[in-house]
């Protein structure tokens, strides 16, 4: 006989360990289970007595308690089934002791036809398993893509409960489907946009690319009519591909909110969320009913974008001040606080008033001075001195397409080569500390990587007595023109690069 069958509970993305026990007695025919089961978990006796009937090995007429430990935990999520089955089974001398029960992890949820359904959060219970030491993972077949992207652990795909006993009593051969192909996914991933698309707006697409080059947060401002909303989607096509480590982190965010499914088992392409601007603040950090991350947790590894941002409201943007420095969001509930990791490029594009003529040389602006002060007063300074590139995209003309309609503009897959070999640099700059690009950099590591020389420290310092600059801005041009000169493959910060950087900063009044 077994003494524990074990599982794991999921809590978003803190994991802990679950024992199961199982007393079968010849009282009164009962089923309970015991320890803080919710809902979910309590159903699962109804789960577990179809599927074991459907399979031909009904319960016993007997009193059946189950333990799940330990009892300080609610247990919430119905994956219990299977571990639960397994240990009815032993008790009816099916299964047996075997060196699979001994150092296993079991999440499954049965459907009543005894075969097994897809479950969420598998690739945050993996990782778990295989930090903790287990050899094994038992997982419905339909996750086994999502799951299969970690090495070093066991992981057995298995279709229906009646399969497992075969598997563990019997010693049955398991079908194991092929490991998923990152590469195979990325060249099937297409996009509708690319910049030879916009033949205009040079100046935001030199911008955007040094925003790609990396993580450095931009603003785009004019009125209508400036393709401010295009080139944002069209930034997502140089953003760099990711590394093997980072699809994994992402996809485990999207895992346990439930945003992946059979046909999309892990998140390829880099993340760009677009948010509407009645989105609350709420909505944005964590859904607000279970805590579960939300906006700028699924914008982690790359793009939070907001459109016409002054129409949001100042709560809204106040709220993603703290995650803009410490690249994480806390979120604190009544029994438990949660750490989500947030760290993304901030998007955001905007019109200088409401009717968004303010700024137009053609068009005469509708709206008062008080509507212009009290529509821009929503973006505090202290907020927009967490920007680091800020940007006027003048208005395109009609006139302009029937006079350039021969003109040509770099692709895309051209502006993405610079981006790569300015990503590789930095990856090597920071191989031995824990960050990864020039915009999460700390003081001390600016004054080690951002050297200049006299001329430039000169012209910088003049810049920030005349331009009125906060110490956060002087920092964050020089980590701007650190990437500018990666792009260049500069070793050393030259005076353009600073001249360069300067011209995206706005003068603190």
């Amino acid at each position: 006989m077994i003494s524990k069958i074990y599982s794991i509970w999921v809590n978003w993305l803190e994991s802990d360990l679950i024992e199961i026990e199982v007393d079968i007695n010849n009282w009164l025919p009962n089923f309970t289970i015991v320890w803080l089961p919710d809902v979910s978990v309590q159903e699962s006796k109804e789960r577990i007595r179809s599927a074991l009937k459907s399979s031909y090995m009904p319960l016993p007429p007997s009193k059946i308690t189950i333990n799940l430990a330990p009892a300080d935990i609610k247990k919430s999520w119905p994956s219990y089934d299977l571990p639960i089955s397994i240990w009815i089974l032993n008790h009816m001398w099916i299964i047996e002791e075997n060196k699979y029960l001994k150092n296993s992890i079991f999440l499954w949820e049965l459907s009543l036809d005894w075969s097994l359904r897809w479950i969420n959060s598998i690739l945050p219970s993996v990782i778990w398993a295989k930090e903790m030491w287990f050899e094994n993972i038992f997982i419905p077949y339909d996750n086994y893509f999502e799951a299969s992207i970690i090495e070093w652990i066991n992981i057995f795909a298995i279709k229906n409960i009646k399969q497992l006993v075969w598997f563990l009593a019997w010693d049955r051969t398991l079908e194991i489907p092929e490991k998923i192909d990152v590469n195979s996914i990325e060249k099937n991933l297409e996009n509708k946009y690319d910049f030879s698309h916009i033949i205009w707006q040079t100046q935001a697409k030199r911008a955007l690319e040094i925003s790609a080059a990396w993580m450095h947060n931009i603003i785009l401002s004019w009125p209508p009519w400036s393709w401010k909303t295009l080139l944002a989607k069209t930034f997502s096509t140089i953003l760099p591909e990711m590394t093997l480590d980072e699809i994994i982190e992402v996809s485990k965010i999207y895992s346990i909110s439930w945003l992946l499914s059979k046909e999309n088992p892990i998140i390829i392409k880099r993340p760009f969320r677009t948010i509407h601007h009645t989105a609350s603040s709420i909505s944005i950090i964590w859904w607000w009913r279970n805590a579960k991350p939300w906006e700028i947790s699924l914008a982690h590894k790359w793009v939070l974008f907001l459109d016409e941002v002054l129409e949001f409201p100042k709560t809204v943007l106040e709220v993603l001040r703290q995650p803009l420095e410490d690249w994480t969001i806390s979120v604190n509930r009544v029994n438990s606080s949660y750490n989500y990791p947030a760290k993304f490029i901030l998007l955001w594009a905007m019109n200088p008033c409401p009717c968004g003529y303010a700024t137009d040389p053609d068009k005469e602006c509708v709206c008062s001075l008080d509507q212009i002060k009290k529509y821009a007063s929503k973006l505090s300074w202290p907020m927009v001195d967490r920007i680091d590139i800020m940007i006027e995209v003048p208005k395109v003309k009609v006139e302009d397409f029937a006079q350039n309609k021969n003109l040509k503009s770099e692709k895309s897959f051209d502006i993405l080569k610079r981006v790569k070999i300015a990503r590789d640099i930095q990856l090597k700059r920071f191989e031995k500390l824990k960050i990864t690009n020039n915009s999460q950099m700390s003081s001390n590591q600016v004054k080690e990587f951002c050297k200049l020389d006299k001329e430039s420290e000169n012209m910088l310092n003049s810049a920030v007595k005349t331009m009125n600059l906060s110490a956060r801005s002087y920092y964050k041009i020089l980590k701007l023109s650190r990437t500018i000169a990666d792009l260049e493959q500069s070793e050393d910060i030259k005076i353009n690069h600073i001249a360069e950087s300067l011209s995206y900063r706005k003068q603190d009044d």
